[in-house]
């Protein structure tokens, strides 16, 4: 590999918050999908407090790509070095570091590097890889700053919260339910419009239209990764309502002796500048996350309900 055809960025922010926080917001990759705009879903598959290993799902130029890095964690330098190991197409090989700089007590400077590589050093495919880089670096950063710049209130704008169903049916006519999106409209009343691509087995994009309790509609688009072995799908909202600034969820089907509990989890940050647009001027953080917890926890038990009708249904028949 010729020194010629690595590629190097730099992006950096200057933020209103102590480096403490913003390192503490870079080191936290599981939650990433929640604080940066272009991760779908992280998970963790290994971590010995100093080294992890991660794999990855995240939007890039309006693809969804996943890939495997590795992590070193240097809290006492604030510094996260990454590597991907097993890179997306049309990457050969990509890496960098996540640096946070004190600039006083409540102010720091974070800087992003990335160096990466394409076969045969294709332009298209450079000028396609720079192109992800700059975009996505700059919309994690712009979030880093946002959310860092709130800590002491980021308690308040997030919210995480679950519900469940107990289902007596298998697990597998549960799941089924909930991974044919398609069908929605048919089946689940709140939802009045869905389109979903399916270009790669088990990711989702999907665009939906919602209606709430009060009669009113809201258009949201998502990116599902569905794990069918484990009996999860997890998601993304890529475009929110008025009142999140992010939202990311999950359904899981438990079997066990006896039949199958089915879980909805969501995590959400609040948009705190809409709060009185929506909700009425006056309108407190706390009744804010009062509406969202009731409004999204009362559509995805709704769904969980049909979703056990469907499963105890089918049972009943065989």
């Amino acid at each position: 590999m010729s020194a010629e055809r690595v590629h190097r960025t730099t992006h950096d922010v200057t933020v209103a918050a102590p480096a403490g926080v913003v390192y503490g917001l870079i080191s936290d990759a599981v939650q990433w999908p929640l604080y940066f705009p272009p991760n779908v879903h992280v998970e963790q598959l290994e971590f010995d407090g100093e080294h992890e290993r991660l794999r990855m799902w995240a939007t890039a130029n309006g693809e969804v790509k996943s890939w495997t890095s590795r992590r070193t964690l240097d809290p006492v330098a604030r510094r996260v070095e990454f590597r991907q190991e097993l890179p997306a197409r049309p990457v050969q090989s990509m890496g960098g570091t996540w640096i946070v700089e004190p600039l006083g007590a409540d102010r720091s400077k974070l800087t992003l590097l990335h160096d990466f590589t394409v076969a045969d050093d294709d332009p298209g495919a450079v000028a396609w890889v720079e192109r992800a880089t700059d975009t996505n670096s700059d919309a994690e950063l712009a979030n880093i700053k946002t959310l860092a710049e709130r800590w002491a209130k980021l308690d308040e704008l997030v919210l995480t919260f679950e519900d469940s169903v107990r289902v007596n049916g298998p697990a597998e006519l549960v799941y089924d339910f909930l991974h044919r999106v398609a069908d929605w409209p048919e089946l689940v009343p709140h939802v009045s419009r869905l389109d979903v691509v399916e270009d790669e087995p088990g990711v989702q994009i999907m665009s939906m239209d919602t209606l709430t309790a009060d009669g009113s509609s809201h258009t949201t688009e998502s990116v599902r990764v569905c794990f069918p072995d484990a009996g999860r799908i997890v998601y993304k909202q890529t475009a929110t309502p008025l009142l999140m600034s992010a939202h990311t969820g999950e359904w899981t089907v438990e079997q066990d002796e006896t039949g199958a509990t089915v879980v909805s989890r969501h995590s959400v940050v609040l948009r705190e500048e809409n709060i009185a647009r929506v909700l009425g001027e006056g309108t407190t953080v706390a009744a804010a996350r009062r509406y969202v917890r009731e409004a999204l926890g009362r559509n995805s038990t709704a769904t969980m309900n049909l979703a056990k009708s469907h499963a105890e249904n089918a049972v009943t028949v065989l």
